[in-house]
């Protein structure tokens, strides 16, 4: 039987009337969707500056305190000081032992307070970077001298590896000394024995590797993405016995990124560990990280 005209114009009609009402119905909930899509941005939006807000307080919080603790810790350090030249007279055994142990104590928080001021400029956006080119025997040399008076252990033995046929640096020295000076403390720290060895070597055509590799505890597997986390800390025996900022390897972190470098860690536990910080042979300041200043 066959359809007649009308009829099948009935049934166009009513094939496209169906058609815009599933063209109106997709249209009303893409725009509802919109709508939603808008409403979750500005609300991205207020959170981001609501981040944004929170950091800047903690950032001047952090240097305000820090500025502040300065001023009692140096006070203790120098009276510690005096009472160890004996100005006020002799000291017992025990009265000794005490005020050295003031002063180890002093001398940490006073590391804490510099390793905060320094992350809280770090995420202000304050930071100055000075570039200048230097020779990495300087580098070493005066890191060599600088650890010189800590080595008491007389079964640890800190070594240099000369940097042969490597080219000069255009960098920040001082922050790239900051990096391997904390690299070569925590090394110390967790190695009773045995030594501690910094190297410098090519990293292809443009970069160099510094590594601080030492035959200490080492670090389990399962902690090598924490480890340059703020406030980090390792669970072991000699971690527990020996304390820290857990700031130092965080700040390490910060520091190679504004140097445009990276650190990396490779360590097994009980056999050692090798903190390396890569840089350029010369730092392009025109690809710094936002908010870092640039001195000289």
């Amino acid at each position: 039987m066959s359809t007649t005209d009308s009829e099948q114009s009935s049934i166009e009609a009513a094939a496209l009337a169906a058609s815009q009402q599933e063209v109106e119905a997709l249209r009303a909930e893409l725009e509802e969707t919109n709508r939603g899509v808008v409403a979750l941005y500005a609300e991205l939006d207020a959170q981001a500056e609501q981040l944004k807000r929170a950091t800047e307080l903690k950032s001047r919080f952090l240097a305000y305190m820090s500025h502040e603790f300065r001023t009692p810790i140096s006070a203790i350090r120098s009276i510690a000081r005096l009472l160890v030249d004996r100005i006020d007279g002799p000291l017992t055994p025990e009265q000794e032992k005490q005020v050295s142990f003031i002063q180890s104590t002093a001398t940490e928080f006073s590391e804490m307070v510099d390793d905060l001021l320094d992350l809280a400029k770090i995420e202000a956006g304050r930071v100055e970077i000075s570039p200048a080119w230097f020779e990495m025997v300087d580098l070493f040399s005066a890191l060599r001298g600088m650890f010189k008076p800590v080595l008491t252990n007389p079964d640890m033995s800190l070594v240099f590896e000369e940097p042969e046929g490597l080219p000069k640096l255009y960098t920040d020295d001082r922050k790239l000394s900051q990096i391997l000076r904390n690299f070569i403390s925590n090394a110390l720290k967790f190695t009773t024995h045995g030594e501690v060895r910094v190297s410098a070597t090519h990293e292809g055509e443009n970069f160099i590797r510094f590594s601080v590799s030492d035959t200490g505890i080492g670090i389990d597997s399962k902690y090598h993405g924490a480890v340059f986390n703020d406030f980090s800390q390792i669970d072991s025996p000699v971690q527990k016995r020996l304390r820290g900022t857990g700031l130092g390897l965080s700040l390490s972190k910060q520091l190679a990124i504004l140097l445009g470098g990276r650190v990396e860690l490779d360590s097994e536990l009980g056999k050692g560990s090798t903190f390396s910080v890569i840089v350029p042979v010369q730092l392009e300041m025109s690809a710094r990280p936002q908010g870092v200043g640039v001195a000289g």
